[in-house]
């Protein structure tokens, strides 16, 4: 999912939702992964109400939500987070730096009872919420600023 744009974020440097959408465009398989700006066509501006507005277009889908470390740090910061914990299971994905911190953080402390071994993962989807995995996959420490940098031949 394509966000319109991060409230917690400057949109300085931000590439355009056009250029950010062909890019998920690409990388995404249109079967198990697909590319979407849904955010943008409901008009919704937090994750929390992009979630409910989810759940009442397809009541019958079960979603993960995945999320880098770097998120679960502030995840306590958005609007609506423990709504969303409780709303949506999710996975969170390891990044180079961001992962002690981010299961020694507030959001892990206070979803700790929730989380769910690794080997479990496939069972997340059917899981009742809260619940949520830390996955132990391979990491990239590019943001996405850079990846974008790196597609145009520019220098990070």
């Amino acid at each position: 999912m394509v966000s319109p744009g991060n409230p917690l974020k400057p949109v300085r440097g931000m590439a355009p939702f056009a250029e950010r959408f062909a890019s998920a465009c690409r990388i995404a398989d249109g079967r198990r992964l697909v590319a979407t700006g849904i955010e943008r066509a409901i008009g919704t501006r937090f994750t929390a109400d992009t979630l409910r507005g989810l759940r009442a277009r397809f009541p019958r889908a079960r979603f993960v939500w995945l999320m880098g470390a770097d998120n679960l740090i502030q995840f306590p910061r958005w609007h609506g987070w423990m709504e969303i914990a409780r709303s949506m299971p999710f996975a969170v994905l390891p990044r180079p730096g961001y992962n002690l911190r981010a299961l020694a953080g507030q959001a892990a402390r206070r979803l700790g009872s929730a989380r769910r071994p690794a080997r479990r993962a496939k069972e997340l989807a059917g899981a009742t919420t809260p619940a949520w995995i830390f996955l132990p996959v391979p990491q990239h420490a590019a943001s996405a600023s850079a990846i974008r940098a790196a597609g145009k031949g520019e220098v990070p």
